[in-house]
């Protein structure tokens, strides 16, 4: 194994919920998705913070990503109860529209702001913690930009099952994320493999104790996402609301190869 950062659940946690509530925004900027989608992402990210910022005071305290986390979940929780409370414009919108979602209208998307923000800092903190023989830059640009990744594959695949709840939602808003998820994959894929990186396992100059199985199950990993993504966004041109359906299942499978991609490489190459 190499001696590189160690791989603790808080920060896997902190990056998972600080990517998923930037893409909550990146989604509900747009005012179109009802606002069930909004409760529930923040319920979920907020869940997941707070288990980040336990895991880490018990296990592996880092200050600033533990309390980074805890003001990430109070900033989603009281994102929720705002975005909770009846507004004229919204509920007219969803008497309107005659179906039982209601409409964002009415809630200011730049609430959904302040929670990733807060994850941002948690997230920085832990990339400047121990890089091992990682580069300090590059162990930092890791965690950042897995935290991105992690949160485009998941909310892709969460957005795709909302639409049935709000089938007639347009299909821009997750052809977005999926075009988010393939653009930052290339960089993803690229930091692992910079030195000290997933090349040296393959070529066998760092042992990953498995005779070379993980690194090539990494590479099936991240080839799998890449292709998963792009088929799914074909799916996506399709007209027959069947196609938003595939497109969610097949991004459900993304995310676990997903996270294969980060968390395998990085075990891996954890000391």
């Amino acid at each position: 194994m190499a001696e590189g950062a160690p791989v603790d659940v808080a920060t896997v946690m902190c990056q998972w919920a600080a990517g998923g509530l930037v893409y909550l925004w990146v989604t509900t900027r747009r005012q179109e998705v009802g606002l069930g989608y909004g409760w529930l992402l923040r319920s979920l990210y907020a869940m997941i913070a707070v288990i980040g910022a336990v895991t880490g005071l018990v296990f592996q305290p880092n200050a600033v990503r533990d309390a980074a986390c805890i003001v990430m979940a109070l900033c989603a929780g009281a994102t929720l109860v705002r975005s909770a409370l009846p507004t004229k414009t919204g509920d007219a919108a969803a008497s309107e529209a005659g179906g039982p979602t209601r409409t964002i209208e009415g809630f200011d998307p730049r609430w959904d702001f302040a929670a990733p923000l807060a994850g941002l800092v948690g997230v920085v903190a832990a990339g400047l913690g121990a890089s091992g023989d990682v580069a300090p830059a590059l162990h930092l640009a890791r965690v950042v930009v897995g935290a991105a990744f992690l949160g485009a594959v998941s909310n892709s695949m969460l957005l795709g099952h909302w639409y049935l709840v709000q089938p007639g939602l347009r299909r821009e808003p997750l052809r977005e994320l999926v075009r988010h998820l393939g653009g930052i994959w290339p960089i993803e894929v690229g930091l692992l493999l910079l030195p000290t990186g997933m090349i040296a396992v393959l070529t066998g100059s760092i042992n990953d104790g498995y005779g070379g199985l993980l690194g090539w199950f990494w590479v099936a990993c991240a080839v799998t996402t890449v292709a998963l993504a792009a088929v799914a966004m074909a799916a996506l041109r399709e007209r027959q609301y069947a196609a938003v359906m595939a497109a969610t299942g097949l991004l459900y499978l993304a995310i676990l190869t997903g996270f294969g991609t980060d968390l395998v490489a990085r075990l891996t190459l954890a000391g």
